[in-house]
């Protein structure tokens, strides 16, 4: 989970990404740190988010999305 606590810090520093969780929902990532993101957390956690995962509900917070990862990760096992 730091690991990607820290993806999220570097593309928004100011925010709490350990209690906020309205990141799409409230407007603190764009499409464009959407994107960045998913870039990043492939080559870090050695995943695929298929397009079908994209959805506001798994990157409304730094759980949620984890908790993707996870389950990724589980299927690629």
């Amino acid at each position: 989970m730091e690991k990607l606590l820290d993806i999220l810090r570097e593309l928004h520093p100011e925010t709490d990404f350990e209690t906020e969780t309205r990141l799409v929902d409230g407007g603190v990532l764009s499409s464009f740190d959407i994107v960045m993101l998913i870039t990043r957390i492939e080559e870090e956690f050695d995943v695929v988010i298929p397009a079908r995962d994209i959805v506001p509900e798994h990157f409304n917070s730094a759980k949620a999305l984890y908790t993707l990862i996870e389950k990724i990760s589980e299927q690629d096992d």
